[in-house]
C-alpha cells in the first residue's frame, strides 16, 4: 500500500508538472500574438492603477483581448510593478507582450500645443485653456506680459498643468531673447530689449511672409530715423481692442484718433510696449533689417506687399491696390 501511494504521489507530481509546462508554453505562445485593436488608439490609465485596474482598462479599450492573459504575462516577466500610469497610443493589432514593454517604458502620447507667431497674451491664454488634457485652469485675467511668450509648437503629455506650458513658453523667450540679443548691431536705433520686442511685434503683425519681415522692419526704421510716426494699423487695433481678441471689423477715421500710446497715428515713436508675442523670424528681422529707402508699403493682392521710397510711389501701389480690390 506504501508504494501504491508513493506512485501515486511521483504520477501527480509529474502530472502537475506537465500541466504547468503546457500552461505556460501556452501562455508564452499567446503573448506576442497580435491582438484585438483594429486601429491605433490612445488610452488614458489613471495614476495608482495596478495590474488588475491596467489589465481592465485595457481590455475595454479593446487593445487586449483577455484582462488574464495579460495580468499572467505581467507576473511571468515580473514587470508588474514597473507598468507606468498615463496616457499611450497604442499601435493596431498590438500584441500583450509588446502592450507591458510599452507601459514599462513609460513612452506616454506626446500632445502637441502650436501658438502662431503674433497672438496677444490674452490670445495664446485663450488657447492653453482649451488645449486637452491639461491640469488646471489660466486667470485670464493676470495674462503675462506681452511679447514674453515664445510662438511655436509645445508638446506635454496628459496631466501637465497649464501653467507650466505659460512657463515654458516664457523660459523659450529668454532663452531666444538672449540668444539674439548678442546680434544686436550697438549703433541701431533700436535703443533695448522693450524697443526690441516692440518693433518685432509690429513687424509680425503687418506681414505673414517671413521674405518681407527684414523690408518691413527697415521701412519702420527708416521711419523712425526720419521722425515719421509709423502709422502702422496693427497697433491702432491694438488700442482698440486691448490686445483682447480680434477687432472683427475695418478701422474706422475715428479709430485712427484714438488718443492711446499704443495708435502710432497720433503717438510719435514706438509704442511703449510689444502688441503681440513675435516669433524668431521676426526678432532677428529687427536685428538684420534690409537696408533701402522705402518708407511705404501697402498690400499687392498677392498675400504680399508693394513698398515705395516717395509718397508719389506709394500713392500709385494704393490706386493698384483699389483697382485690384474694385475688381473682386
Amino acid at each position: 500500500m506504501g508504494r501504491f501511494l508513493k506512485f501515486l504521489f511521483t504520477f501527480a507530481v509529474v502530472a502537475g508538472l506537465g500541466v504547468a509546462v503546457l500552461g505556460w508554453l501556452y501562455i508564452g505562445r499567446e503573448l506576442p500574438r497580435s491582438g484585438p485593436l483594429q486601429t491605433e488608439k490612445i488610452v488614458y490609465i489613471p495614476s495608482g492603477s495596478g495590474v488588475r485596474q491596467i489589465g481592465d482598462v485595457l481590455a475595454k479599450n479593446g487593445v487586449i483581448a483577455d484582462e488574464w492573459m495579460f495580468r499572467l504575462g505581467a507576473m511571468i516577466t515580473k514587470v508588474g510593478g514597473s507598468l507606468k500610469a498615463g496616457e499611450y497610443q497604442f499601435p493596431a493589432k498590438i500584441s500583450v507582450a509588446d502592450t507591458i514593454k510599452l507601459l514599462q517604458a513609460g513612452k506616454e502620447y506626446q500632445r502637441q500645443l502650436t501658438i502662431p507667431e503674433g497672438l496677444t497674451s490674452y490670445e495664446i491664454v485663450e488657447l492653453v485653456n482649451a488645449a486637452e488634457a491639461l491640469d488646471g485652469t489660466l486667470d485670464i485675467s493676470r495674462l503675462p506680459a506681452e511679447g514674453t511668450l515664445l510662438p511655436e509648437t509645445y508638446y506635454y503629455t496628459h496631466g501637465k498643468k497649464r501653467t507650466e506650458i505659460i512657463d515654458r513658453m516664457a523660459e523659450a523667450m529668454k532663452k531666444t531673447l538672449a540668444e539674439y540679443g548678442a546680434k544686436r548691431d550697438p549703433k541701431s536705433i533700436i535703443r533695448n530689449e522693450n524697443e526690441w520686442v516692440t518693433m518685432a511685434s509690429v513687424v509680425e503683425r503687418e506681414t505673414a511672409l517671413a521674405a518681407e519681415r527684414p523690408r518691413v522692419a527697415g521701412v519702420f526704421l527708416n521711419r523712425l530715423k526720419t521722425g515719421m510716426p509709423l502709422q502702422s494699423d496693427p497697433t491702432t487695433i491694438y488700442a482698440v481692442t486691448e490686445g483682447k481678441g480680434k477687432l472683427g471689423r475695418s478701422l474706422t477715421t475715428a479709430d485712427l484718433r484714438i488718443d492711446s500710446p499704443y495708435n502710432t497715428y497720433v503717438a510719435a515713436g514706438l509704442p511703449p510696449g510689444p502688441i503681440a508675442n513675435p516669433g524668431r523670424e521676426s526678432l532677428l528681422a529687427v536685428l538684420q533689417p534690409e537696408e533701402h529707402q522705402y518708407l511705404y508699403f501697402v498690400a499687392n493682392g498677392t498675400g504680399g506687399h508693394a513698398f515705395g521710397r516717395s509718397l508719389e510711389e506709394h500713392n500709385a501701389n494704393v490706386a493698384k491696390w483699389r483697382a485690384l480690390q474694385r475688381q473682386k
